[in-house]
């Protein structure tokens, strides 16, 4: 564990966000819903690496430059 990144998530598992990336994309994550200590679901992951999250019932799609500066914690 420790360093593990959110484009290495498996779909089905469910994630707990560790840290953010600093800067204009923590701002614009937490301004969709995500944000530090949230559990997802990893429902997708896509030809090309984006991932499709499930929070409560939203859906949010994260490309795969921006997955590998997220920290997560698998559950």
């Amino acid at each position: 564990m420790g360093n593990e990144t959110l484009d290495k998530s498996k779909k089905g598992s469910l994630i707990k966000i560790a840290k953010l990336p600093d800067g204009n994309y923590k701002a614009q994550l937490i301004r969709i819903g995500i944000s530090e200590g949230d559990t997802l679901k990893c429902l997708q992951r896509l030809p090309g690496g984006t991932i499709v999250l499930q929070k409560n019932r939203q859906e949010i799609a994260i490309g795969f430059d921006l997955a590998k500066k997220i920290k997560v914690i698998f559950c």
